[in-house]
């Protein structure tokens, strides 16, 4: 029998602030974060919760993770009372596309230089800070390796290869080399606006964060007394196995991904009550993404409310995936969804669809709140998570 797996902890710095509460709060009340064209943490103050010593050995991407674990594994009692389980039992994974290159390539030479780009770097940061001793590594699928850390850890605690795990995405790219290099592929939004499934839609704007979830058997969450937060209930993983930056025409890659983690969570797509979309704002990727599920889901996709958040954080590539299952949980556990901020003029072309334009109330289905949270990026990596309220 496969051992249910719950969230017990999350944690996020993102352009709406730092705490997963206040990126919550500030979503569903049609607020961004996004200013300028850019969305930076800029109420992240690293001199508050890091040592020096940490600020000088974590690139920035990693700090961010820093904070947003220890916001996680507070509120999973982990930091008061001690881990739950042998420190070898505790899987720790924090996907990133980039890491900590960004901001030091072309650095001059340091005994610091390497360990600051690597992108295992954050993972590294947070075993050692919380002694966990489990298998530790970055998964780095790009804009789906958030996701993919959680699906990773998901299948773990299902085998009994891990007890716990402290998993997530952190990203911190936005700095000229990588914004030019966007802007060069056409890929940025000129006007510095991100208008997901928006006829007027013109690219993304980029965005830096990260988010962090405590997950734990039902069973060892019980015994402990530990409040859930939610439900991991499935993932599905595929490659498009087609081009570096675009998906197939025919979308099926990305369609198989979410069937399998249907099938993994044993849903099917009228048990949905809430999708949060990859929804990037480019026109050729939004397109892919609802042609992909409508070839899953079917007629059902019209009637399930779907909203894409990087309209108001931005694209966290590495860190997406991970901060939007934090969003969707959120979503699930409270009973609202947070609208596609900006988003007014649908695009017809996309077909039906129930955007959420306004934050909306969930109702439950037939298996209670249960969310779709969809990842795909560059290379080809479509990742895919289905999540439950507590």
């Amino acid at each position: 029998m496969t051992r249910p797996v719950v969230v017990t902890g999350v944690g996020a710095v993102t352009p709406l602030g730092v705490g997963a509460d206040v990126l919550h709060a500030r979503l569903v009340s049609g607020e961004t974060g996004l200013a300028d064209g850019d969305g930076r943490c800029d109420a992240f103050d690293r001199d508050t919760p890091l040592t020096r010593r940490e600020q000088r050995r974590h690139a920035r991407f990693a700090q961010l993770a820093l904070v947003a674990a220890d916001e996680a594994l507070r509120q999973a009692g982990w930091t008061d009372g001690g881990l739950p389980c042998a420190p070898e039992d505790v899987l720790c994974a924090v996907g990133t596309g980039l890491g900590g290159a960004p901001d030091h390539a072309g650095a001059e030479p340091s005994p610091l230089t390497v360990p600051l780009m690597m992108p295992n770097s954050a993972a590294a940061g947070l075993s050692m800070r919380y002694g966990l001793g489990g298998e530790s590594f970055a998964p780095c699928g790009a804009c789906a390796a958030g996701a993919q850390a959680i699906g990773f850890a998901l299948r773990s605690l299902r085998r009994g290869d891990a007890a716990a795990a402290v998993v997530g995405g952190a990203e911190a790219a936005s700095v000229p080399l990588v914004r030019d290099s966007f802007g060069f592929a056409g890929a940025l939004s000129p006007t510095g606006r991100c208008l997901p499934f928006d006829e007027r839609r013109d690219g993304f704007v980029m965005g830096e964060g990260a988010g962090v979830l405590v997950l734990e058997t039902l069973e060892g969450a019980t015994a402990r007394g530990a409040t859930v937060l939610g439900r991991v209930l499935g993932y599905g993983a595929t490659s498009d196995a087609h081009h570096l930056t675009a998906p197939p025409p025919d979308g099926r890659p990305a369609a198989e991904c979410v069937r399998r983690a249907l099938a993994d969570a044993r849903v099917a797509p009228a048990d949905l009550c809430y999708i949060n979309a990859h929804g990037t704002g480019t026109r050729l990727n939004d397109e892919a993404e609802i042609r992909s599920l409508r070839q899953t889901l079917g007629d059902d996709l019209a009637g399930i409310p779907v909203s894409s958040t990087k309209a108001a954080t931005g694209h966290l590539f590495g860190a997406g995936g991970a901060v939007e299952a934090v969003i969707t949980l959120a979503a699930l556990r409270e009973g609202k969804a947070p609208p596609t901020t900006g988003t007014e003029q649908p695009d017809p072309a996309l077909g039906p669809l129930d955007h959420v334009l306004a934050p909306r109330a969930l109702a439950p289905r037939s298996q209670g709140l249960i969310g779709l949270s969809d990842s795909f990026g560059f290379g080809g990596h479509n990742a895919a998570l289905v999540l439950g309220a507590p």
